[in-house]
């Protein structure tokens, strides 16, 4: 199991004499790449040497993990994980590597849920008029994603599937064009992040129907959550945390996850998340953490296959 190795011996004490280098298999200045940026920093500080970022985008983060599988378990190199890691494996039927066992988790560090937002142009004011106007027109509600396979994707297809709805899926290249197309109307329906729909939300150029965690955002304290709306036991949430290459020593995962455990409980690791809409979230212990990945990859798993989206 990765969460206990401890097969090589090199000791916590003293580590690190060198820089640490952090893999984010996404783009520099992206959503999923600043709370990586904001914890790496203050990880930093408490290891009293130097974290260096290192972008390796691409095929949905596959790039930067398989780089990271290889890497040596010296505890030099770590490994930026996230809910996109376990779709990319379902959605992938073939990886260089495997992308529960290949990894040593150490922690989750931030969570946050996405918002279903309509277009004002579309008759739904709750989650339960969405559901009625989708069953009462099939197949002609739009909602657009950052791509096919994409969290948003499968976020909207989760949706679907659970409210018992058939909704047409248009997928995009990247955020980006999806909110100036639902601002200007030619599309419906979508889930992002909720950071970037903010302002949109207070101007009233978009109406947020629910959340998609498990409880209600602070930065929409009134909107429910989706599973509150209607749909029960509906949860869907981006997350990021720190895994390290398979083998990665007992004493190094241990050290690395009280180090962040301590940057993440301040109030100004809070705020600072917050600000980027993301919040805090940890495990007690490494095992806990493999045991919600293991969680999270068997759902992904069922998630893309409901969607029967696939990448050869």
């Amino acid at each position: 199991m990765a969460a206990g190795s401890a097969a090589l011996p090199v000791s916590a004490q003293g580590y690190p004499v060198k820089p640490v280098r952090m893999i984010i298999p996404f783009s520099a200045g992206g959503a999923a790449d600043v709370p990586g940026r904001i914890v790496t920093q203050k990880l930093a500080e408490v290891l009293r040497q130097q974290v260096v970022v290192e972008n390796r985008p691409g095929a949905g983060s596959t790039i930067g993990a398989d780089l990271a599988a290889k890497a040596a378990p010296d505890g030099y190199t770590v490994f930026m994980i996230s809910n996109t890691h376990f779709v990319s494996a379902a959605l992938h039927k073939k990886l260089a590597y495997d992308s529960l066992n290949d990894f040593t988790p150490v922690t989750q560090i931030t969570s946050a849920p996405n918002v279903m937002v309509v277009h004002p142009s579309l008759p739904a004011k709750s989650v339960k008029e969405l559901i009625a106007l989708a069953k009462a027109r099939p197949g002609q509600i739009d909602y657009a994603s950052s791509g096919n396979g994409s969290t948003q994707h499968l976020t909207g297809a989760l949706f679907a599937n659970m409210a018992g709805i058939k909704m047409t899926h248009i997928p995009y290249r990247g955020s980006g064009p999806v909110t100036a197309d639902l601002l200007g109307g030619q599309v419906q329906l979508a889930f992002p992040g909720i950071a970037g729909m903010l302002p949109h939300i207070k101007s009233g150029r978009l109406r947020p129907l629910g959340v998609t965690g498990s409880k209600r955002s602070p930065e929409l304290p009134n909107v429910p959550t989706i599973a509150e709306a209607g749909v029960k036991g509906y949860e869907m949430v981006a997350w990021f945390g720190v895994s390290g290459p398979k083998g990665l020593p007992r004493d190094i995962q241990m050290k690395l996850h009280g180090d962040l455990l301590s940057v993440l409980k301040t109030p100004e690791m809070g705020r600072s998340l917050q600000a980027v809409g993301q919040e805090p979230a940890w495990q007690d212990s490494p095992e806990k953490f493999f045991d919600f990945l293991k969680v999270e990859s068997a759902k992904w798993a069922k998630v893309v296959q409901a969607s029967g989206a696939a990448i050869d």
